[in-house]
């Protein structure tokens, strides 16, 4: 048997058989599971989009025969949640489009024997911008928005300038 020193408090519950630990391992970050790639991710699981669709269209229905309004309100926040992640989605989509038609450009201009040039985050953000602003234009919400933005900016400044009682 071990030999435990007197000076110590013998712990409550002593392991006396050391028992292994079962290795648990997380596919995002272990090499077994390969690497991840969005394109592949989208084209596997592409038939969510329908499943999606089909419980949003029957959410929708659900939604105009409910009476009950706590019933009407959880079903309303589930539709909305569901309609954002559609949206952020495509943001998502777009953004992934945006970023390998600017690869395919540079290795077009590599090919030709050009050195290639890549745009800085803030060089990228500010394409993202402009063609916010051209979205916006076409669809006539630019107006809108660019006041709204004016509203927004105007609270903050107002927030930042020292208080009336200060002076």
């Amino acid at each position: 048997p071990l030999e435990m020193s007197a000076k110590q408090p013998v712990p409550f519950l002593r392991q006396v058989v050391s028992v292994t630990k079962k290795v648990r391992r997380d596919p995002r970050f272990d090499d077994l599971s390969g690497e991840y790639k969005p394109e592949i991710f989208m084209k596997t699981y592409s038939f969510l989009d329908s499943i999606k669709k089909q419980e949003k269209e029957m959410i929708q229905k659900q939604l105009k025969k409910c009476r009950n309004m706590e019933q009407k309100e959880k079903l309303q926040q589930l539709l909305n949640r569901m309609t954002q992640q559609e949206q952020a989605q495509k943001k998502q989509q777009k953004l992934r489009e945006r970023e390998l038609s600017l690869k395919r450009q540079q290795r077009e201009l590599a090919k030709q024997g050009k050195k290639p040039f890549f745009l800085k985050k803030s060089e990228k953000r500010k394409l993202e911008l402009a063609e916010k602003y051209a979205e916006l234009k076409r669809s006539g919400k630019l107006e809108s928005f660019l006041n709204k933005k004016r509203k927004r900016n105007a609270i903050k400044d107002k927030r930042r300038l020292p208080s009336q009682k200060n002076l």
